[in-house]
């Protein structure tokens, strides 16, 4: 994993193209090959291997089990999270709180639609809308950790906010680390009318996670799409409607 040069391109990914994986208790987006759905020229980009989007029923979730080696970061949209892990971490997540794990050397984890039972609700929430991403660390073999922290007041603001990442250059102002010194992850809460522009890197992985907008120089962009960036950065993106974007800015790739 190395900074490599790359020739201007951008790939738009419509939402209707992902992979899809259906239970009566999942419906699940995959942005990458993942699981049983495999696509060898669609396994990544940049560093980025996995962006699933998934909605999960009440009482219900992804049941104990194992991650190596891996950067996964979670990003809620709607509902609440419960994790479990062995390290003994615990905790629900909700929109606005920025949570990673790495899974390092090993470990094992489960994810529900259950924060109702903890809270003794007499019935069952919504369904949790989640993004779950999954980047390679520097190295492998690291121990495994975990770390969350709320930013809901950041996003209030309306800008990309540094949510995840290993940057030197966001050093002390990513709200979360992770162990990939050549990527970070930002997000933006848009209304109507706002803009931002995106960051200059080699490769960059714009996500639609709600909402619509307008790509400068592509056009409209909906919920669930997706844009591959290979050294186009700058432009811009301004929201139709009430949106939420997740940007990975990278400046290595797995090809390189």
């Amino acid at each position: 994993m190395s900074p490599t040069a790359v020739a201007p391109g951008i790939d738009v990914r419509r939402a209707s193209s992902r992979f899809a994986t259906q239970f009566d208790w999942l419906d699940s987006k995959h942005s990458f090959s993942f699981g049983s759905h495999f696509d060898g020229g669609n396994t990544h980009h940049g560093v980025l291997l996995v962006n699933n989007d998934d909605v999960v029923q009440p009482g219900t979730g992804f049941e104990t089990h194992p991650h190596r080696d891996m950067e996964i970061v979670t990003w809620v949209l709607r509902g609440s999270l419960v994790h479990q892990d062995s390290t003994g971490h615990a905790g629900v997540i909700y929109p606005g709180l920025a949570q990673r794990m790495s899974a390092g050397t090993g470990i094992l984890h489960s994810e529900k639609n259950d924060a109702w039972r903890l809270r003794g609700d007499a019935e069952p929430a919504h369904p949790v809308h989640f993004v779950q991403m999954w980047v390679l660390p520097d190295e492998s073999g690291i121990s495994p950790g975990y770390e969350q922290l709320e930013i809901a007041d950041e996003l209030l603001e309306g800008g990309l906010v540094p949510v995840a990442s290993g940057m030197p250059a966001h050093d002390g102002a990513a709200a979360i680390r992770i162990n990939n010194r050549h990527a970070a992850l930002h997000v933006a809460r848009l209304q109507p009318g706002q803009t931002v522009e995106l960051p200059d890197a080699p490769y960059l992985h714009l996500f639609l996670a709600r909402g619509s907008g307008e790509l400068e120089s592509v056009g409209r962009l909906d919920q669930g799409d997706a844009v591959r960036f290979n050294a186009a950065g700058g432009h811009r993106v301004t929201a139709v409607e009430p949106s939420e974007l997740l940007v990975w800015e990278m400046h290595a790739s797995l090809d390189g």
